[in-house]
């Protein structure tokens, strides 16, 4: 099918408003695209609210939900070290809850607001890619469908839970990795399958808040993407905190028995079955390519249901892109997304630089924290790479210690010859923000002397970082030098 210019109803059109979807229609605005934006998200209320799962069920009201609990936390175990007391705490979920929704309307709406000021156009329905040049609408509610035609289409449909069929999903008792962050009430006991990211930041959160909770993990080894040395160091960290983490558990069943979760799970000694109050579903995620495409479009999928892309993010459909969590280039982040965004927009206006996939920052949103960036050492041991590593307490920090959140290390890795930093590794309180400093540095390629010879505040946490680069050489300034 051919078209002339006057036949298309937008340059772009962008099926999912999530991170990579709104943050690329935004883009495509701004470089004077006419631009329109297709989500189906909708509040409990049936409210159009863009942002997608990271706004409205992810890592926002996650962060939230984790900052009120350990408030809670901190006020019931924390205080008498700083020499105080207090008494008749309590919490009231409803309010808790309520700030955490508030947070996502506001983030969403500021989202809405910027789509009018650029004059995006807003659609609330689902987009079904017909062929290279056209959408189908689904309307949220009622109305008839439509069909729009866009010189270029960006698919941004991000991803959802993935449920076993061996543990349905109820959503009162049994519930995926979204419902867990609505949860009304405090439960007694909390089971959750899955030891990765994303239960060990619900754990991290319904344990601060008194939860008893038991993390189930096929693996066995714990957080085993991760560079070792750091997850070994993190599971010490959570096991003295409370948490219950069973490594090699992996779960047979589940099943609500009177208006208890019961699991069965087979670990290293048998087959065991223990109750839970609530049991969440925290085994993963899945890109949302189901019905995205009419089978007529052809568009072409991996085996892993994620959509077939190039190094331009671009399909086998001439113009049409899939960003974010569709896309198997890279992992499957926020921020990931923001980027693609960007880089597809400028790509059609013809002005893209390439994204470097090897520096985008990973972070555990737990406390304290997990972030890192670049190579792990068991990567590195692998394919032979030479290297040298450090490892600086947090102990040995003054701000650490002046703010009670000394429990946590920094790992440098640096390349054996050359020094060039390939890795950096933080557990801290505030990782998500000091691994910025190490992104910035692998980005404009720096050596660890480079950090060495970087003034930093003192006392800060950053600080730490200094010292990690110090150590390589057996320089520290706070620390005993090696034998």
């Amino acid at each position: 099918m051919s078209y002339t210019t006057n036949q298309f109803d937008y340059d772009v059109i962008v099926i999912g408003a999530g991170p990579a979807g709104y943050v690329a229609a935004i883009r495509c605005a701004q470089l004077g695209f006419k631009t329109a934006s297709i989500d189906k998200w909708s509040d409990s209320e049936g409210r159009h609210r863009l942002g997608g799962t990271y706004v409205n069920a992810g890592c926002v009201p996650c962060v939230a939900l984790l900052e009120s609990a350990k408030i809670y936390h901190l006020l019931n175990h924390e205080l008498d070290q700083h020499g105080m007391t207090i008494t008749g705490l309590n919490v009231d979920m409803a309010s808790m809850m309520g700030r955490k929704n508030e947070i996502c309307h506001q983030i969403s709406q500021q989202i809405q607001d910027i789509f009018e000021a650029n004059k995006i156009t807003r659609i609330h329905g689902r987009g079904r890619l017909l062929n290279a040049k056209q959408v189908e609408i689904i309307p949220h509610v009622g109305g008839t469908k439509s069909i729009l035609n866009s010189k270029n289409i960006i698919l941004a449909t991000g991803s959802s839970p993935i449920e076993p069929q061996r543990t349905p999903v109820d959503n009162q008792f049994i519930m995926n990795s979204n419902n867990a962050l609505d949860l009304t009430d405090i439960p007694p006991t909390l089971g959750i399958l899955g030891g990765g990211i994303i239960g060990l930041e619900l754990a991290c959160i319904w344990h601060k808040l008194g939860v008893k909770v038991t993390l189930l993990e096929a693996q066995s080894n714990f957080l085993h993407t991760l560079d070792q040395e750091i997850a070994q160091k993190a599971l010490q960290i959570y096991q003295a905190q409370g948490l219950n983490i069973r490594l090699g558990a992996r779960v047979i069943s589940a099943q609500t028995v009177d208006q208890r979760v019961k699991v069965e799970f087979q670990d290293h000694q048998q087959t065991q079955n223990e109750y839970f109050d609530k049991f969440l579903i925290a085994s993963g995620r899945k890109p949302n390519t189901e019905n995205l495409a009419a089978a007529e479009a052809q568009l072409l999928l991996d085996e892993n249901g994620f959509v077939h892309v190039d190094e331009q993010c671009a399909t086998n459909l001439p113009g049409v892109y899939a960003i974010g969590d569709l896309s198997p280039l890279g992992p499957m982040l926020a921020h990931k997304g923001v980027e693609e965004g960007i880089f597809i927009a400028e790509h059609i206006a013809g002005q893209a630089t390439a994204i470097n996939y090897n520096t985008i920052p990973h972070v555990i949103y737990t406390d304290p924290e997990i972030a890192w960036v670049g190579q792990t050492e068991q990567n590195l041991k692998a394919i032979g790479e030479h290297y040298k590593t450090s490892i600086y307490p947090l102990q040995a920090n003054a701000k650490a210690q002046a703010t009670n959140k000394a429990h946590g290390i920094v790992k440098l890795i640096s390349h054996a010859t050359t020094d060039k930093i390939l890795g950096v590794h933080i557990i801290d309180t505030h990782a998500s923000e000091l691994i910025a400093e190490a992104v910035l540095a692998m980005e404009f390629s720096a050596s660890a002397e480079d950090l060495a010879r970087t003034i930093h505040a003192y006392p800060s946490l950053s600080e730490a970082i200094h010292e990690a680069a110090l150590a390589l050489t057996n320089r520290a300034l706070h620390l005993p030098p090696l034998p």
